[in-house]
């Protein structure tokens, strides 16, 4: 399982013109879903994402994790993030879970960070839709994760 974490000041996704989500300061975050990833994979990741310090402290370290700086999060199904690129020019995303594996496991992930942060502003894309994802990029601040590489 892959996120791309980036801090913003405000992201919104739309589907067909329509604004499904919105948030102000925060994580806007892509998480991709491999063929072989599994719920342990979706929990490490929340974990990680929540507890991540990034956010500015009273003296402009990056200190705070997501819910001590009264952040909200925006989490975007994002299977291009298993594209392999090593051939061609045309990537390839057979190592990307297929819908009926990766949008279970995208609903876990979700109720994993609603579960470490119940009173966090949580939204979502819409799994498997064609989306328009604005954001303005804090920082800019963005960092990529992969359960695979937890040593």
């Amino acid at each position: 399982m892959r996120i791309l974490i980036q801090r913003v000041s405000q992201a919104l996704v739309q589907v067909d013109g329509n604004t499904v989500a919105s948030i102000g300061h925060g994580f806007l975050v892509l998480v991709g879903i491999g063929e072989h990833d599994a719920q342990s994979d979706a929990d490490w990741l929340a974990e990680k994402l929540l507890g991540m310090r990034v956010f500015s402290d009273a003296e402009g370290k990056m200190n705070l994790n997501l819910e001590q700086c009264g952040g909200s999060l925006l989490l975007v199904s994002q299977f291009t993030l298993f594209a392999q690129t090593k051939k061609g020019n045309r990537p390839s995303f057979i190592e990307a879970a297929r819908p009926e594996t990766a949008q279970p496991l995208f609903d876990y992930f979700i109720n994993c960070c609603r579960s470490l942060s119940p009173a966090m502003n949580i939204q979502t894309g819409v799994f498997g839709a064609m989306m328009d994802v604005a954001l303005v990029n804090d920082g800019p601040v963005t960092i990529w994760m992969d359960s695979r590489q937890r040593s």
